[in-house]
């Protein structure tokens, strides 16, 4: 579907929903599942607290969407909504199992093997994996949210609170990082 068609269809159900036309909310949530999905999963690391988190940030969505000032801000709106679960979600899980709340290093090795980053050529998935855990917290969650969010700059930015150039900036440093580990491991980066 066109970007432009799905934006103006997206803005239209916004319209509805916040009249309180459920119908309009389910479509808006058919729309954007799929990559609310795959960023709580990449995020989180399992799909039981992906699933969990999806659910309460749908949940606060359609109880809120009536303060959404621009239909247009939709999907990076529920994009900030979820980031707020699944911090939650890795706070709760650090308090009650003590553990830290890095993502799955198997899940983001996955995307960003099949990415065309150029990483995508690399065949050794312990050497990604390295790559990746090199990256400092802000750097990993920039990296998840454009390449498993399929986000751009401004919606991180967004999300984050952050410059979209200062986003730009630790996206291409992250992948700078990950380039030096990866050729330090033998491997030829994008070629």
């Amino acid at each position: 579907m066109d970007n432009n068609i799905l934006k103006e269809e997206i803005s239209f159900l916004v319209q509805r929903a916040k009249n309180k036309d459920t119908d309009a909310f389910a479509k808006l949530y058919e729309i954007i599942y799929k990559d609310l999905y795959r960023m709580a999963l990449y995020t989180l690391g399992n799909s039981h607290d992906a699933e969990n988190a999806v659910s309460d940030a749908v949940v606060d969505a359609f109880l809120g969407i009536e303060k959404l000032q621009d239909p247009n801000a939709f999907r990076t709106w529920m994009f900030r909504i979820l980031t707020a679960k699944c911090a939650r979600q890795i706070s709760e899980n650090i308090k009650s199992r003590n553990l830290i709340g890095d993502m799955t290093v198997e899940r983001v090795t996955e995307t960003l093997i099949s990415t065309n980053d150029g990483i995508g050529q690399v065949l050794d998935r312990s050497i990604v994996e390295m790559a990746f855990l090199a990256l400092n917290d802000e750097e990993k969650q920039i990296v998840t949210m454009t390449v498993y969010g399929q986000m751009d700059s401004g919606e991180i930015a967004e999300c984050l609170n952050m410059n979209r150039n200062t986003v730009r900036s630790i996206y291409h440093r992250a992948l700078a990082k990950m380039k030096k580990k990866l050729e330090a491991g033998g491997i030829s980066y994008g070629r």
